[in-house]
């Protein structure tokens, strides 16, 4: 699973591509038909029997409160899901009154709001949604009730069980096969059998040659493994091809054969170039030593076959086609009150992409060695709107999540003007730089044609971490065009890094004193702190030592290869840190605290900033 209020954009762009071929290409979206079984009448019935085999003592907290409350989870289960599909918005002020859904212990974060100067009167969610905000104070309880209803399909059906990080243990970086291969094994339990029913209902709707599945992210790989078996059971003449993010990413070295019981060819990278030589190679025209990017097993031992032939263009992978998809049952979810964040989960947007790849590949955490990353091509403005308006026609929906890396300014600036000049009216958001090619005018320019975030990599706020990590910026620049984006009008996230390599305690505390002056002079309403990973794909991964770091060794890889250990001399406890940095930036999210020493939400002693009182607002008054 990925994304439940709208669909992920591979199928849709391969979708596209294969028609534009005249291959008779169709797609399925069996993450929302598994949840959306799981999450009715009669999933929560089978939840239920299951829950009937647990001895009494053997059960959590939370199934008890669910085996007790049953009947209002049965009564409740079908307006709650229709209202988060928008098919039933009446039902919105008897969520929002708390006396309608049944509340398990994802509710407890409302009980917790202790400001006893609250102007609100106490009530936890008005900060978020203000008086008026019934329609969102309802999708945030009803998504608690749902995750309150996943805590309990964890406990009682499938401990791995979760909305988009399902069984990732198995597959994140896992060196060998071995753990996902007795998994697979396995019985089916309630999850895996309904996901068995759905996949050959498709399997006998469609009739298919070939069916390609698509994995992004560590927590879909055992169900794409799972669909397949069910597949090469029942159908084992289909041809079945694993593709997406994560092999593109963790599978570079794979060795290991039993993958291939399950998938008749794995394909790296983009998918447009690999496919049209395997479907010319099934139809006889050509030889299997000219595959492009695709592992085999010969004589049980996987090959990888890579004949050198150019990808198609940017410009020529054609217009993504979401036909097929059930776009009315999606549902817009609300789980985090973090603004930026809420747009991930609220709402159908219809992903594009600006550009293949980053235009800037010199971030040292980033795995810039990788295609997705390395290889940048554009496309005029006059066709990417062509593509936005074909996509309008289709969908009806005028929201567009740009999913680039980094959207090029010239790409953005022009791009907007071509709306404004085709009187194209969107509204969309993406992933950008903090360069200094936004200016107030562009930021306006954007704002006009439909920009209503954006979100960047501000990372470690140190200007020596910022260049050693090679972002090409500098915290006072970061200041200037982030105001300029928010005097236009325009929602500003900021991603945020902890735990680099050579990063000190002061360098937190430092970084943190940034951050806080971005919230209080209004340049920034959103962030999130992430944890450094190092990637093997990354230089910091591939030349540790320029980086004062050490890897730790790996195992022996046969199966998936990505994060990396390191050893850090400085000895810090980021994670000790990082609890404080998720506080604070909590806090100035909704104002609090941004008058305050950084100090105070550490629970060890830390050192005074060295940052000056007023960085950012003499930053500010340095404005071009």
């Amino acid at each position: 699973m990925t994304q439940l209020n709208t669909p992920y954009p591979s199928t849709a762009y391969l979708t596209g591509f294969l028609r534009s071929r005249g291959v008779d290409a169709r797609q399925e979206d069996l993450a929302l038909a598994l949840v959306l079984a799981l999450f009715s009448k009669e999933g929560l019935r089978a939840v239920a029997d299951e829950i009937d085999a647990i001895p009494p003592k053997k059960r959590s907290g939370q199934v008890k409160a669910f085996v007790a409350g049953l009947d209002r989870y049965l009564a409740t289960i079908g307006p709650a899901v229709a209202f988060l599909q928008g098919r039933d918005s009446t039902v919105a002020h008897r969520i929002a009154s708390r006396a309608f859904l049944p509340e398990g212990q994802r509710f407890s974060s409302l009980d917790v709001y202790i400001d006893p100067d609250d102007p609100y009167g106490g009530d936890p969610l008005a900060w978020a949604f203000g008086a008026l905000g019934v329609h969102d104070r309802a999708r945030h309880l009803a998504t608690l009730y749902l995750n309150d209803i996943s805590d309990v399909l964890r406990d009682a059906v499938d401990a791995r069980f979760e909305f988009v990080r399902y069984a990732e243990s198995l597959a994140l970086s896992q060196p060998t096969f071995e753990p996902l291969a007795r998994a697979l094994a396995e019985p089916h339990n309630l999850v895996d059998g309904l996901l068995h029913s759905l996949t050959l209902d498709v399997m006998e709707r469609h009739r298919p040659h070939m069916v390609l599945l698509s994995v992004p992210f560590p927590g879909a790989v055992y169900a794409a493994f799972r669909i397949a078996q069910s597949i090469k059971a029942r159908y084992p003449e289909t041809v079945t091809v694993l593709g997406g993010g994560y092999v593109n990413t963790e599978l570079r070295e794979l060795a290991e054969p039993r993958v291939f019981d399950y998938f008749d060819y794995v394909t790296l990278d983009d998918g447009e170039r690999p496919l049209l030589a395997l479907m010319e190679h099934l139809a006889g025209r050509r030889a299997k030593d000219r595959l492009v990017r695709t592992y085999v097993r010969d004589e049980g031992r996987v090959r990888r076959i890579d004949w050198p032939e150019p990808d198609v263009p940017f410009a020529e992978v054609g217009t993504p086609t979401w036909d097929g998809l059930p776009l009315d049952r999606y549902l817009s979810l609300l789980d985090m009150l973090n603004p930026m964040h809420r747009l991930w989960s609220d709402g159908r947007w219809n992903k594009l992409t600006i550009a293949h790849g980053c235009y800037w590949k010199k971030c040292t955490f980033c795995d810039v060695s990788l295609d997705y990353i390395s290889r940048y091509e554009t496309a005029s403005a006059e066709l990417l709107v062509d593509r936005i308006e074909a996509i309008i026609a289709e969908t009806g929906q005028t929201g567009f999540h740009f999913v680039d890396e980094a959207a090029p300014p010239k790409m953005l600036k022009a791009l907007a003007e071509e709306l404004l000049r085709r009187n194209v009216a969107i509204s969309w958001w993406g992933n950008i730089r903090f360069e200094k090619s936004f200016s107030p005018d562009v930021c306006r320019l954007l704002a006009q044609s439909g920009c209503i975030a954006v979100s960047g990599g501000l990372e470690v706020a140190s200007d020596r971490l910022l260049k050693l990590m090679k972002k090409g910026v500098s915290v006072d620049q970061v200041a200037r065009v982030t105001h300029a984006f928010t005097e236009a009008g325009i929602l500003v996230h900021a991603y945020l890094m902890y735990g680099f390599p050579t990063q000190t305690v002061h360098d937190t505390v430092d970084a943190l004193e940034y951050v806080r002056q971005l919230f209080d002079a209004n340049c920034i309403q959103s962030g999130f702190f992430h944890r450094f990973a190092c990637t093997v794909h990354s230089p910091v991964g591939q030349h540790p030592e320029e980086f004062g770091v050490t890897l730790e060794p790996l195992p022996p890889v046969t199966f998936a290869k990505n994060d990396v250990g390191f050893i850090d001399p400085t000895g810090v406890d980021h994670d000790l840190l990082g609890e404080a940095l998720n506080k604070a930036l909590y806090n100035y999210m909704h104002g609090i605290g941004l008058d305050e020493d950084v100090r105070r939400w550490f629970s060890v002693r830390v050192p005074r900033t060295r940052v000056p009182r007023h960085f950012i607002e003499r930053a500010l008054s340095r404005r071009d």
